[in-house]
Order: structure tokens, then C-alpha cells, then sequence
């Protein structure tokens, strides 16, 4: 009998693969090109609530601009997670900011984590790059806690940053709070509040 060949790469794979070739390029010189967001930053961290001993995950980490933050808020009894899924961007994490958090090199679709085992995630530009939203968001909602938040975070707004790709804005943008509300939902979350300026994009949710 003749094999069958083998399956062909999902397409979730090469999204990833593709992500990943993205920012490999990128990331020495990814910090450099926004200077300034820092403050945008800290304020949206501040959002979360986040208390001394929490256990937070940075989904999609980059280069860890927000870790120093998020263990400043946790205290050094917390416990903080930085995940991404391109080796370059952590290896420059590391280096920046060493001994702040625990790095893993890993899909948000697919995380080395128990059920149940965050206090929060915080998500700063992930969204538009997540190849399947929807499982990534449902694995989010399977490692926090029962009335956890969730930040969805980017330092300028959809309108802001449509016009630095050139694009203009789009119906089934995901990020649009009309398309984003039943997302959350059906991935386990309540969107709280959605805030869409030109200086920021914060999306706040509860674990349901």
C-alpha cells in the first residue's frame, strides 16, 4: 500500500514561521524605534491591579519593555512570565533585563502552563499578530485565575497605527470594540472597558 504524504504545514505554522522571521529581524533595534512609550507603558500596567505576589504573564514579551514594570508591581514575592515566539526578541529581553523574569520561548496558543495559574496577562501589541485570535485568547483565559484581567495594550491607537503602515482603518479590524466584545466572550473573557485614542489602545477584560 502507498504512504500518504505527509500533511502540509498548518496555516497557524507559517503565520508563526513568518512572525518569527518578522521579528528576528527587528529586535536589536526594535526598543530604538519607540523611545518614548514607557509612560504608556506604566500607565496601562497600572490598569491591572496587579498586588504584591501576583503571578502575571507579558504574552508576546518582545523585548521585554513591559517586564521591569510588571515586577515592580508584583514585588519581588511575585512571580512574572515573559512568553514569545521568536528566540531573537528574547535573547534581547535577557540581556536587557536580566533576572526579572522567567522567559519562555513559546506559542500563546499553547503555553507550558497550568490551569489556572496566573493573576493576569498582559498583552501589549499581540492581537494583530496572533495567527488563530481566537484559540490564542481561549489558552489565555485557560492559565488565569477566575476573575483575572487581561490587558489588550498598544502604545498608540488603531487609527495612529494604521496610518504608520499605511493603511486605513477596516471593518473586521479585531480590535474594534464591536468585534472585539464577542471574541472575548467565546474565549472566556468579559471585556470591562476599551479605550481607543490616538495616544493609546487599552482593552481591558475579566477572566469569566
Amino acid at each position: 500500500m502507498p504512504s500518504e504524504p505527509s500533511p502540509a504545514p498548518s496555516d497557524h505554522a507559517g503565520e508563526l514561521a513568518r512572525t518569527r522571521e518578522f521579528f528576528a529581524a527587528r529586535a536589536a533595534g526594535w526598543d530604538a524605534r519607540f523611545p518614548d512609550d514607557g509612560p504608556r507603558y506604566a500607565a496601562a500596567i497600572a490598569e491591572l491591579g496587579l498586588g504584591p505576589g501576583d503571578s502575571v504573564l507579558d504574552a508576546g514579551c518582545g523585548t521585554g519593555r513591559a517586564l521591569p514594570l510588571l515586577r515592580a508591581a508584583v514585588g519581588p514575592e511575585g512571580r512574572v512570565l515573559g512568553a514569545d515566539v521568536t528566540p531573537e526578541m528574547l535573547d534581547e529581553a535577557a540581556a536587557r533585563h536580566p533576572g526579572t523574569a522567567t522567559l519562555l520561548l513559546a506559542d500563546c496558543a499553547r503555553l507550558p502552563l497550568p490551569d489556572a495559574s496566573l493573576d493576569a496577562v498582559f498583552a501589549a501589541g499581540l492581537v494583530s499578530h496572533l495567527p488563530d485570535p481566537s484559540r490564542a485568547l481561549r489558552e489565555l483565559a485557560r492559565v488565569t485565575r477566575p476573575g483575572g484581567p487581561l490587558a489588550l495594550f498598544h502604545p498608540v491607537g488603531r487609527a495612529v497605527l494604521a496610518a504608520r503602515h499605511g493603511r486605513e482603518l477596516t471593518p473586521g479590524d479585531l480590535r474594534a470594540e464591536a468585534n472585539l466584545r464577542p471574541l472575548l466572550a467565546a474565549a472566556g473573557w468579559r471585556l470591562d472597558h476599551c479605550t481607543d485614542t490616538d495616544e493609546r489602545y487599552l482593552a481591558l477584560a475579566t477572566r469569566a
